[in-house]
């Protein structure tokens, strides 16, 4: 863990943003409605120890009048003037910490969703989250980041934010009354005014040391813990997504061992965090148990000397209380800072991994060139461990030309799609992307969005802009007209379907789309021989004038093709 200076640096980079945004306004509202209904909180704290004086002074002189008025109206003495009663100070301190609660929720929501916002867009801009799939190992659990960490951040900055701000008011609020009540002390012929502020001051600095002494473990644990629980949450996902492989190849034991595992050394890390944290514990709590009793006794002498009426004890011991719980700040908190700490440290990190991402260069540039086609310019192509797959590769494919990419499994051929789709960040050269048209991808295989199957089959475009009958006739010309009748049903489809209907579903969107140039990664490997026959067919009566390369393993799909492509020895060669 870094020292606290880089620390607070990093919260404050993270917070900065929101507070300057396009939201900044609205958002500085609620903050300052916030802060002056918190401050009226402390203000009204400040007048129920004048009022716990008054009240407690009838208390001792049985005066059933005042203690009635103190109660249900409102009283004026000589020491402490008027005087509302019990009930409308009650009241306006609770209504005014339900709108206090009230606004602060409705901040912390605001800024969670610009936030989430922000990183959403950062993590997809410029492809970054693939490339972090592929060369950053560090920075885990992205989604977490995005959802639970950004979550976190906000309410705890929040919360602290504003419960030092009111500590600090409370502290000079009540100073100021345990000078005037405390009077002066003598100690070894030394005259201490206000001994009381100073020994509520000594025993909130020692209770800060000791507590940073026995808590400061905690900061590494909570970072722990954070990634060790959402690695055994990942893991659940990803069987709860493969539960079809894991069937069939019977990996139940293997999937328990392994979840089994993660979970230990969550549960390991717990029981750090648990130790740490009983021993933090009963350090504060002793602290607290303490604190109930200590002003008490520190100011009893003064009362029995009868210097103070039992009044004036209660409100003395009641600004101690307010004054060393002010001081107290950092004890009472120092588990949620350890815990805001960690979350600072994660978002900073997956920050940090975005903007490299989004900056890192490296890999054939793919950009719109001046001609209508294809063209490959001397391309290399290699993996993240340096192996060269592909080395000045140069080809070229004219607008509605097929052509068909064939080669050795693990030859690249792949791997040379993605960089036409310009993702891949590994290698060099240039390749000129047609000056019109639509590109589609399908990759073996069909990634299939959450929602309707409408959605599916029309992703990624916005399902509004497809009637019903135009993804029927696609669904029935992909041979997969008997879920027609369920194009607004919404189910988890990838699991739904087989490896073939997957299939299918995606060249249906292709015959729906209709793009001009289609890329087809083995997109048909999953059918039978017959049934890729067809649909082949039926892509080229449905795209006279689509360009379509596709990687293929069977003879049968040449056919259907103009001219091929072979990737060998790391060259691409015409086939």
């Amino acid at each position: 863990m870094r020292a606290i200076g880089p620390f607070l640096r990093d919260a404050w980079a993270l917070a900065r943003p929101y507070w300057s945004s396009e939201d900044r306004w609205r958002a500085r509202g609620l903050l300052a409605a916030v802060v002056v209904l918190n401050l009226s909180l402390v203000g009204m704290t400040v007048v129920l120890t004048f009022w716990q004086r008054a009240f407690y002074n009838a208390l001792e002189a049985k005066d059933s009048a005042a203690f009635m008025a103190l109660l249900f109206s409102w009283h004026t003495t000589a020491d402490e003037g008027f005087l509302p009663s019990f009930a409308v100070v009650a009241f306006a301190y609770i209504l005014i910490a339900v709108y206090a609660l009230y606004l602060r929720q409705a901040l912390e929501i605001r800024w969670r969703r610009w936030l989430t916002e922000v990183y959403l867009t950062r993590w997809l801009d410029q492809r970054a989250y693939y490339r972090m799939a592929l060369t950053d190992p560090v920075t885990d659990n992205p989604d977490q980041r995005i959802a639970e960490d950004a979550r976190l951040f906000v309410e705890d900055s929040l919360a602290l934010g504003l419960g030092l701000m009111r500590s600090v008011v409370t502290l000079f609020s009540f100073v100021l009354v345990l000078w005037s009540l405390s009077g002066p002390v003598t100690l070894l012929g030394v005259t201490i005014p206000g001994y009381m502020v100073w020994v509520a001051l000594v025993y909130a600095l020692l209770g800060t040391w000791l507590a940073h002494l026995i808590g400061r473990r905690l900061i590494a644990l909570n970072f722990n813990q954070q990634k060790v629980e959402a690695d055994f949450r990942y893991a659940l996902v990803r069987f709860r997504e493969n539960v079809e492989g894991i069937a069939l190849h019977g990996g139940e034991a293997d999937e328990k061992r392994g979840l089994t595992q993660r979970f230990r050394a969550l549960m390991e890390n717990w029981w750090g965090i648990m130790s740490a944290t009983k021993r933090l514990t009963l350090f504060t709590v002793g602290y607290q148990q303490v604190a109930s009793i200590f002003p008490i006794v520190v100011a009893a002498p003064a009362y029995f000397a009868g210097r103070i009426p039992l009044g004036g004890l209660i409100q003395t011991s009641s600004a101690f209380t307010q004054v060393q719980d002010s001081l107290s700040w950092f004890v009472e908190n120092y588990a949620r800072l350890t815990a805001w700490r960690a979350t600072v440290e994660r978002l900073t990190g997956f920050t940090r991994a975005v903007a490299a991402a989004r900056a890192a260069g490296g890999g054939p540039v793919a950009a719109t060139g001046d001609a209508p086609g294809l063209a490959l310019q001397d391309v290399t192509l290699s993996l993240p461990d340096g192996r060269v797959l592909l080395a000045g590769g140069e080809a070229a494919v004219a607008p509605g030309e097929s052509v068909v990419v064939t080669g050795a499994s693990g030859s690249g051929k792949s791997t040379l799609f993605r960089a036409i789709a310009g993702i891949w960040p590994f290698g060099s050269g240039r390749i000129a992307l047609p000056a019109t048209g639509r590109a589609l991808f399908l990759p073996q295989r069909p990634y299939i969005p959450l929602g309707s199957l409408k959605r599916a089959v029309c992703y990624p475009e916005d399902e509004a802009g497809f009637s019903d009958d135009a993804v029927a006739a696609a669904l029935e010309a992909a041979e997969l007209g008997h879920l027609a009748p369920r194009l607004h049903e919404s189910e988890p489809w990838d699991r739904r379907l087989s490896g073939g209907e997957q299939q299918r579903l995606a060249l249906a969107r292709a015959l729906l789309l209709k793009p001009d140039w289609l890329f087809l990664d083995e997109a048909t490997a999953s059918l039978d021989p017959g049934g890729e026959e067809r649909l082949y067919a039926k892509l080229k009566a449905a795209l006279p004038g689509s360009a379509i390369i596709s990687i293929a393993h069977r003879p049968a799909v040449a056919g259907f093709h103009d001219r091929g492509l072979r990737l060998e020895g790391g060259r691409l060669i015409q086939a």
